[in-house]
């Protein structure tokens, strides 16, 4: 079954430094494509990511309440197609 990673995207220039604040998603757990599974902090704003693909959330590779870089791989999807 192919894998998609949640990557951190660019979210804007001269950004602060940003944080993983919360996983909305537990390891596991069926994910939909679109669906938010974290929060991230940067400065005073929290920004939803959304879920690049339909399947199953099988690994978390970053801790709540860690810095995080734009490129950073922050979970793994197993796809369901």
């Amino acid at each position: 079954m192919p894998r998609h990673e949640l990557i951190l995207p660019e979210l804007g220039p001269s950004l602060p430094p940003m944080r993983l604040s919360l996983w909305l998603v537990g390891l596991g757990r069926k994910v939909t494509h679109g669906q938010p599974l974290v929060e991230i902090l940067a400065g005073a704003a929290v920004v939803d990511l959304p879920c690049p693909a339909d399947g199953k959330l099988i690994e978390k590779l970053v801790d709540e309440d860690t810095a995080v870089d734009v490129g950073q791989v922050l979970a793994v999807i197993q796809s369901s197609e």
